[in-house]
């Protein structure tokens, strides 16, 4: 049996970018939460400074898919400009 995997994903917006970062999440969650294996991927924690996505996966096959997969290379693309550092993904 595969194991599930939880992920958070934390997002520091530039400065003023909080708004547009916020609008790429949601575009993504929208397309992201079609993917198979997806379980949960949502905002958690959400203010100007910090904006906090969970996720959970069926597994690391359907992890790996998502990784690779458009909706994260767009949302890495529209995000690129608009965040004061890299995005911190903590496994757990």
């Amino acid at each position: 049996m595969t194991e599930t995997i939880d992920l958070t994903a934390t997002f520091i917006p530039n400065p003023g970018e909080y708004f547009r970062v916020k609008l790429a999440l949601e575009i993504a969650i929208e397309q992201v939460v079609a993917e198979p294996g997806c379980l949960r991927y949502e905002i958690t924690e959400d203010s100007e400074e910090r904006i906090v996505l969970t996720e959970r996966w069926a597994g690391a096959e359907e992890l790996d898919r998502h990784s690779k997969g458009t909706a994260v290379q767009d949302l890495n693309e529209s995000l690129s400009a608009l965040l004061a550092e890299p995005v911190k993904l903590d496994r757990g």
